[in-house]
């Protein structure tokens, strides 16, 4: 018998074990990133955005838009490169 069997730990018997009693285990919740906000010269560039490009469009489209623009520039997109994402 070689040294590494006999070292092994003995078998502890599973009967002790109750299979129905679970442990108290607490759901694993995402926590949300944090919110990176928009700078005052971000705000305003936006806002003369939407007035510009706004026109044609209805209330609903407006918010869509300014929602999608609003989400790329805190990841730090410019204007005209969210802009032309969003437009694809």
């Amino acid at each position: 018998m070689s040294d590494y069997e006999s070292k092994s730990p003995p078998s502890s018997p599973k009967a002790d074990v109750k299979p129905d009693v679970k442990p108290d285990v607490k759901p694993v919740v995402k926590k949300k990133r944090e919110g990176v906000k928009m700078s005052d010269k971000q705000k305003q560039d936006l806002t003369k955005h939407m007035l510009k490009v706004g026109k044609d469009m209805t209330v609903s489209e407006k918010k869509s838009h300014r929602m999608k623009m609003m989400g790329r520039m805190r990841r730090g997109e410019s204007i005209g490169v969210a802009h032309k994402a969003i437009s694809k």
